[in-house]
């Protein structure tokens, strides 16, 4: 039999993995969202999963619903506002805010809003880089995927995400109740796009 002349097979699509984050299952999840930080996001998100213990459909819809809402639909990974905005964080030593500068300086950044000195020296040294040094660096989508899921993993929030209880979990990230219908609302969003 001659193989001249005949096509080479084409390559099967894969499917990806029910619970496998992708740029394009982000953008179902927020049509709006960036798509420097969708991609950065969907990047690394399968590799680092495992080890935050986002093993789960329930995890990880929680986990993104969160992240959703914390970015305004993965728009920016940085707190809106300015330097007047975020002088109301500066002297909260609850925060590690102890020096001038520190509100701007340790203004929310990345996937759950990183906010402080303490916290941002704390979760560097957690991912491995001195954030307190370079606080901008909160905002790339690698390191905010990798500051997110050391925090997620810190806080205990499978707890909650495998109780099912969006108010738990909020609470976790945000520390009250802030956004919590929007939440809800990306929460079961995510449950249609993940199964």
């Amino acid at each position: 039999m001659s193989m001249q002349g005949a096509r080479p097979a084409s390559p099967v699509p894969t499917q990806p993995r029910p619970l496998s984050v992708t740029t394009e299952r982000l953008l179902r999840l927020a049509p709006v969202g960036k798509g420097e930080i969708l991609a950065g996001i969907a990047a690394d998100f399968d590799r680092l999963a495992a080890a935050a213990g986002i093993t789960t459909r329930l995890r990880l819809c929680h986990l993104l619903a969160q992240a959703a809402h914390e970015t305004d639909r993965f728009r920016t990974l940085e707190e809106y506002g300015g330097p007047a905005y975020f002088a109301r964080y500066d002297g909260r030593r609850d925060l590690g805010n102890t020096q001038a500068g520190d509100g701007a300086r340790f203004h929310g950044r990345g996937i759950f809003q990183l906010t402080g000195r303490a916290n941002y020296r704390r979760y560097g040294a957690l991912i491995g880089l001195d954030l307190e040094s370079s606080p901008e660096r909160a905002r790339e989508p690698a390191v905010s995927l990798a500051i997110a899921f050391a925090y997620w993993r810190d806080r205990g929030c499978n707890t909650a995400a495998d109780a099912d209880d969006v108010v738990a979990v909020t609470r976790l990230i945000n520390g009250g109740r802030n956004g919590l219908a929007q939440r809800r609302q990306l929460l079961a969003l995510a449950k249609t796009i993940w199964v």
